[in-house]
């Protein structure tokens, strides 16, 4: 067998197998040398591949269009990035709106509201739905992007990329979710309808969150990217594997689906949020090539 047949065959085994060696690095290293940066390829790349955490940041901005293509452009317009990061922040500090006690994610989140035209009387204000995903998600990206203003931007832009493009597939999601769990195990899904439980399974907390607060965000660091570019088949295949590990919790009446123990809905947070330390939601298998929809820089 030749050198280049043993490195193949090594590297499409320690794929199946979920190791990752230095050649997606690499491949990662040589599309981001180009002075124009392929999008299509960088997709496919981090629908592929985990991103290493010293380009995450770099190929979240270039694909959510904070950065352009263009190489020579990325710190001229980063600066303009950060210049409207101050202001907006000044603003809210001038109205008095924040403080230095404030939570970053909440700042976060009033930033977004002042820009989107939404900004309430007072903080004091109750949160509204959409507030509670973006501030889930807001603490997701905090712990994967240390930057405040690249953590801005990425929570923002991913959020409005989720509000504008998908929206209308959230109802799809359930269904698609019952489709592949009846896929990896029929039985398990006839339970659930037995019990009445499919209705009652955290959708709200697996799809319009994309996992944030759900899953540890280890699991979460390659998963925002494929949860935007893929939409239903993607968004609903981390939900089988969190209901498919516990099937003998559920048959036997343990864990979070026996009601005489504690609260329905502490007892599926608990059991999703375990499952995923396993970090089955990111094995390779469940991410194949569907059609990517790379975003236009400017909008």
């Amino acid at each position: 067998m030749t050198d280049d047949s043993q490195r193949n065959f090594r590297s499409v085994y320690y794929e199946k197998v979920g190791f990752r060696g230095v050649e997606e690095k690499k491949s990662l290293e040589i599309l981001l040398k180009d002075d124009r940066l392929d999008i299509e390829k960088l997709c496919t790349f981090s629908q592929r591949f985990p991103l290493p955490s010293l380009y995450r940041a770099l190929v979240w901005k270039v694909l959510l269009g904070i950065l352009p293509p263009h190489h020579e452009s990325h710190a001229r317009v980063m600066a303009y990035r950060k210049e409207q990061y101050s202001d907006v922040l000044h603003a809210l500090d001038v109205i008095r709106f924040v403080s230095d006690a404030t939570p970053q994610v909440e700042v976060f989140l009033y930033m977004h509201r002042l820009e989107s035209g939404k900004l309430p009387r007072s903080p004091s204000f109750p949160l509204e739905p959409e507030d509670e995903v973006f501030l889930a998600i807001a603490k997701a990206m905090e712990e994967m992007v240390e930057d405040s203003v690249d953590c801005y931007w990425i929570t923002r832009c991913f959020v409005n990329q989720l509000d504008s493009k998908y929206r209308d597939f959230l109802p799809q999601l359930p269904k698609a979710f019952e489709q592949y769990l009846n896929l990896e195990d029929s039985r398990l899904l006839s339970h659930l309808k037995a019990c009445s439980a499919v209705s009652r399974l955290p959708y709200d907390l697996w799809f319009k969150r994309c996992f944030a607060g759900c899953l540890p965000e280890p699991s979460l660091q390659s998963s925002p990217l494929k949860l935007r570019q893929s939409t239903v088949c993607i968004r609903s295949c981390p939900s089988v594997d969190s209901a498919h590990p516990g099937s003998c919790a559920v048959f036997t009446g343990r864990g979070w689906l026996n009601p005489q123990k504690q609260n329905l809905q502490t007892q599926r947070a608990s059991c999703t949020t375990s499952f995923y330390r396993r970090d089955l939601s990111l094995h390779g298998s469940w991410y194949p090539q569907w059609g990517l929809e790379p975003v236009a820089w400017g909008h």
